[in-house]
Formats: C-alpha cells, sequence, structure tokens
C-alpha cells in the first residue's frame, strides 16, 4: 500500500469497425495490461462495433509504465484470435492530475495530445476537468490487424492512505 499512488480507472467503452476472425463476425473481448496487472472485458458476442461499457481499475505505482490494450476474438474450441493491439502512455495525463485543479468550470479542457507516430491515438485526445474529476478520452487505432478502433476513458481515483501524487 506504502508504494500505491492511486487508481486508474480505464472505462473500455466500444470498439469500432473490428476484424472479422469467424466466419462473418467475431466475438471480441479487451485485456489490459499495466505491469504485472492484467484486466479484460466481457465479451461481447457477434459483433464488430462491440460496446462494453466495461470499467476496469489498475493500482499505479509507476506511471511511467505503459498500459497496453489486446482486442481478442473469443473462440470455444482454440486458442482465441488476436484482433490488435494498442498502447498508451498516462505520463501527461498524471501531470494535468498533479495539478490539483478544483475551481474550474466542467468541460475545461486542460490539454490536448495529437496523434503521432510515438503514440496509437486515432484523433486528438483531451485531458479534461468533468464534475470535479480529470478525465482523458482516448481512441486508439489497433496495430498489427488490418481494421479497428478502440474508445477508451481514463478517470483517476485518489486513496485515502496512499502515498498519492
Amino acid at each position: 500500500m506504502e508504494n500505491l499512488m492511486g487508481l486508474l480507472r480505464i472505462h473500455v467503452i466500444r470498439g469500432v469497425n473490428l476484424a472479422v476472425r469467424d466466419v462473418c463476425s467475431s466475438d471480441p473481448y479487451v485485456v489490459v495490461k499495466m505491469g504485472k496487472q492484467k484486466l479484460k472485458t466481457r465479451v461481447i458476442k457477434k459483433n464488430i462495433n462491440p460496446e462494453w461499457n466495461d470499467d476496469l481499475t489498475l493500482s499505479i505505482v509507476d506511471p511511467k509504465l505503459p498500459v497496453s490494450i489486446r482486442v481478442y476474438d473469443k473462440d470455444t474450441f482454440s486458442l482465441d484470435d488476436k484482433m490488435g493491439d494498442a498502447e498508451f502512455d498516462i505520463s501527461q495525463f498524471i501531470e494535468v492530475v498533479k495539478m490539483r485543479l478544483d475551481n474550474l468550470p466542467s468541460g475545461t479542457i486542460i490539454r490536448k495530445i495529437q496523434p503521432s507516430r510515438e503514440n496509437c491515438l486515432a484523433e486528438e485526445s483531451c485531458i479534461v476537468w468533468a464534475n470535479g474529476k480529470v478525465v482523458q478520452n482516448l481512441f486508439l487505432r489497433l496495430k498489427h490487424v488490418e481494421t479497428g478502433e478502440v474508445e477508451l476513458q481514463l478517470e483517476w481515483i485518489d486513496i485515502p492512505g496512499s502515498r498519492g501524487l
């Protein structure tokens, strides 16, 4: 607990135009990894545009570690098929959380991150002050696959008794 800085809630919203891995569709789910932590969403049957709306929570000890996501197609009688992956960095998000913004109007954009060769962003990502919290919306383009994007929202959760930021 003494090394814990806080929690990162990753709201896995949806997938868009994911790859077909079964006869005419896929049964996708997302695996989120950071360091030794590994979490996954539920499987959405027969859908290449799934809406998960699942919340996954990572314990943050080292904010320099990248967060990776992998999308898989659930198979019953064989290994699950890979449907792409992406990685993102939370350092800029953490920098904004450290600012301890309190009296801003909800919806204030604090920082914008542009898509580049160094990130998997499909479009500009904004870190926003919303309803008393710092949130970041991410639209990630999947790598190592012919098509697909995943939409996420990040939210920081302070833990009483943790070392904090």
